[in-house]
């Protein structure tokens, strides 16, 4: 709809507006992000191929020059013939033939609406054919407006032996949670860094207003020395089976996916700058190696609730051809957002052409994005950057390779794997 009506975030009518030069981050295949960029390049990716063409000196990171960027990718699809580029602002979805909304995470109100009313549509009929959804209301289920997401850390970086496995009052499966317990000293420690620590001020679109049942655990410590202890951090039901005591306060852990590869500090949504959090949390016990998968964030990001509404081509249920890509979905970041593009365009571009559905590779980090979109193993789905948790894990025989090696053979997997599907899928001579 740029320029003639921008969005909070835009400073330009530009396509592929970048708000920093260093959006594309890492290029290391050992790094998640730089696998899944390598795997777009190997599609022809149209945004990191050009991105590349417009990379300046960032060290391990692709950086580039914004504008150039930003002239580059539009003056390519200016000069395709087979794209008519309509700037007006879309006001209906089209349902009778394959289309993608990739609106971003801050569409017009009427947009908003818009999607919501036919999400909800999506909604009843679910209900309709399943019964009614337990615990879901339907805002619940339709679109979410703010990220409140707590971070979560690589369980091969994690020291066990200061924790204990353990569910509350040994409910359910013990090992779907790790409990971190903290002493008088420690939790002082962990209160006094919430209380100091830089945090990140809201920009001008956001609210600052909060839920009471969904608080930065920042604020929670502002409201008084014993909060966190009678809530996220109440170690009630939690004694360690070790000493038999029960903690002054615990840190739970739970298990982010069926893989257990990664772990969510329970109630640590936070508006904590990112180095704050490193600094913060690597003070707790087991965590002083600790690689984040993803830091914790609490902001507004209208995102929709992917693992229920879509399909594993990113279709929404109960629609033919309708489909969701980039940040909308809770794919965090350009380049993820780019991923989402990259595989609806192929799926809804077979269906014109009437060739038969494709899936991308489980063992990429297309497949990795995917698995996130559909991970329904949290009940409380939130955004969230390409990381190695979602990947399948590799043969037994090299459990005692080294992190960084590991990674190096996943991502030659990945090559391999997306190689041999651009090869037979995207490649392949039509007609």
């Amino acid at each position: 709809m740029r320029p003639n009506r921008s969005g909070p975030a835009h400073t330009s009518g530009a396509l592929a507006e970048l708000v920093c030069s260093n959006s594309f981050r890492g290029a290391a295949l050992e790094n998640a992000v730089g696998l899944l960029k390598e795997e777009l390049a190997r599609l022809g990716s149209l945004i990191i191929t050009s991105a590349r063409e417009c990379a300046v000196p960032a060290g391990g990171a692709l950086a580039v020059d914004r504008a150039r960027f930003a002239a580059l990718v539009e003056s390519r699809i200016a000069g395709e013939p087979r794209i008519a580029l309509h700037r007006e602002e879309v006001r209906e979805i089209p349902v009778d033939r394959p289309v993608i909304v990739a609106c971003g995470p801050l569409p017009s109100d009427e947009f908003l609406a818009l999607l919501d009313g036919l999400l909800s549509v999506t909604l009843r009929q679910a209900q309709g054919d399943n019964g009614s959804a337990e615990g879901d209301s339907p805002s619940r289920a339709r679109l979410h407006y703010y990220d409140a997401a707590s971070p979560i850390v690589a369980a091969d970086s994690i020291d066990e032996s200061f924790m204990y496995r353990k569910s509350r009052y040994d409910k359910g499966d013990g090992a779907d949670y790790l409990n971190i317990p903290l002493d008088r000293a420690q939790y002082a420690q962990l209160l006094a860094d919430l209380r100091s620590l830089e945090r990140h001020q809201a920009k001008d679109f956001e609210e600052t207003r909060y839920f009471e049942g969904c608080l930065p655990i920042e604020e929670m410590a502002d409201r008084g020395d014993d909060v966190l202890r009678f809530g996220p951090l109440k170690p009630v039901g939690l004694r360690d089976p070790r000493t038999g005591e029960t903690p002054f306060a615990v840190v739970q852990l739970r298990k982010e996916n069926a893989e257990a590869t990664a772990y969510n500090l329970v109630g640590f949504q936070t508006r904590l700058a990112w180095p704050a959090q490193k600094e913060a949390f690597g003070k707790l016990p087991g965590l002083a190696d600790a690689e984040w998968l993803r830091l914790g964030v609490m902001h507004r990001n209208t995102f929709i609730d992917s693992p229920r509404l879509l399909d594993e081509r990113l279709r929404l249920h109960g629609t033919r051809h309708l489909y969701f890509a980039g940040q909308i979905t809770g794919a965090e970041g350009y380049v993820e957002a780019a991923a989402c593009g990259a595989m609806t365009g192929i799926h809804a571009a077979r269906e014109i052409l009437g060739l038969p559905a494709t899936e991308f590779p489980r063992e990429t980090a297309f497949g990795a994005v995917v698995a996130h979109l559909q991970n329904r193993h949290t009940a409380d789905f939130q955004p969230s950057n390409v990381t190695w948790g979602p990947f399948p894990v590799m043969l037994r025989q090299h459990d005692k390779t080294g992190k960084r090696e590991r990674r190096r053979m996943m991502a030659e997997r990945a090559l391999a794997a997306i190689e041999k599907f651009a090869s037979e899928t995207v490649m392949a001579p039509v007609g």
